[in-house]
Parts: structure tokens; C-alpha cells; sequence
């Protein structure tokens, strides 16, 4: 794939040599991110997991780091989500993950541990003007209801 839908992708030096994202079916909104470490989760504390990739969006977009489902059914949380992987980061990608429950959650290399999204980028500035309220959506934190 040629153009505006290639993320470039560089292995860090040292890390292990995990699975590039991919989408785990051809349905899947996300690819899959894996662990390049093994780790074990401690309940309370957010622990920066590495992915042992830098990545680069294409002109016109960004990256979006979120959470997988199937994590958090068991108790495992990523904080901060989504996360956003701007154009200009070149760093390695991390995903900020907590434990809810006592005792700890292992982590191995390779294990899914959040998705990645390529995001369109629509141009946009900020200019002050009034905004005209809608006189049911004034509440806002669950103003519409549970």
C-alpha cells in the first residue's frame, strides 16, 4: 500500500523482536500492539509496557493508542486512552497499563496489549465567536441519563 494509509515502523535497538500491528480479523477497527517485555502488572501502579517500535503517521493523520477489551474484563486498565502517537514523536511506543485487583498480572512478550488506530487529521483553528447552547445539553456527566 502506497500513499496516506502507510505507517512507517522501526524496530527499537535491543528490544525484542515482536509482531508489527495487525488486525486480528478482517473486521477488527484496530492492530493489535504486543508486548516487547515481560512484566508482571501490580495493582495501583502504572507501568509503562514496551512495545520495542517507533512508529510514523503519514501526512494528515495521527496515531491512537487504546485499550483492549479483552484486557480490561480482567482487571487490566490502560490509562490515558485513548493515547495519542503525535506525527512528531519518534520515540518508542509504550502503553501505560494498571491492575485493579490484588496480586499482579503477568505479561509476556508478544501478549496483545492495546491497539493502534491511523486517525484522519482535520485541519482546525481556535477564533472566539458565541456559542448557542442547546437548552437540553446544558449539564453535561451524565446529563442524558445512566
Amino acid at each position: 500500500m502506497a500513499g496516506a494509509g502507510r505507517i512507517l515502523v522501526e524496530r527499537v535497538a535491543g528490544a525484542p523482536a515482536v509482531a508489527l500491528p495487525d488486525r486480528a480479523t478482517d473486521g477488527s477497527a484496530c492492530f493489535d500492539l504486543r508486548a516487547a517485555e515481560a512484566i508482571t502488572l501490580v495493582r495501583g501502579k502504572v507501568q509503562l509496557v514496551r512495545t520495542g517500535l517507533r512508529m510514523t503517521a503519514p501526512p494528515g493523520t495521527f496515531l491512537e493508542v487504546r485499550p483492549r477489551s479483552g484486557l480490561s474484563s480482567r482487571g487490566v486498565l490502560m490509562v490515558n486512552a485513548p493515547g495519542t502517537i503525535d506525527r512528531d514523536y519518534s520515540g518508542e511506543v509504550r502503553v501505560p497499563l494498571t491492575f485493579l485487583f490484588d496480586g499482579g498480572y503477568p505479561i509476556a512478550v508478544g501478549d496483545r496489549i492495546g491497539q493502534v488506530r491511523l486517525v484522519v487529521d482535520h485541519p482546525a483553528e481556535f477564533a472566539e465567536g458565541p456559542v448557542v447552547a442547546a437548552p437540553s445539553r446544558t449539564g453535561g456527566f451524565g446529563s442524558t441519563g445512566r
